[in-house]
């Protein structure tokens, strides 16, 4: 999560690099160093949030998946039940 988090971060601050690359302004103005943290903040919160997404993405997919593998498991022992009683049938 930390990583995320960072990464995002990280990407908020080069971000606000580019801009100031695009406008041809100075990086390090006195001025304008305030911005910096701004744009890490967003980029942290945003990873943060996508983090959490994630979380939410592999929880469902994982019940998803738990009740499709309990779906087989019922079908396969209907089918076995199906196949015992198929012979008992066909004998009488």
């Amino acid at each position: 999560m930390v990583s995320r988090v960072l990464f995002w971060a990280g990407f908020g601050i080069v971000v606000r690099f580019w801009q100031l690359g695009i406008e041809m302004r100075p990086f390090f103005n006195k001025g304008s160093l305030w911005a910096y943290p701004v744009f890490g903040g967003v980029g942290a919160s945003f990873g943060y949030w996508l983090q959490g997404v994630d979380e939410r993405q592999t929880k469902m997919l994982e019940e998803r998946k738990q009740a499709i593998l309990e779906k087989r498991a019922r079908r396969a022992e209907r089918a076995a039940k199906a196949a015992a009683a198929a012979p008992s049938e066909a004998a009488a």
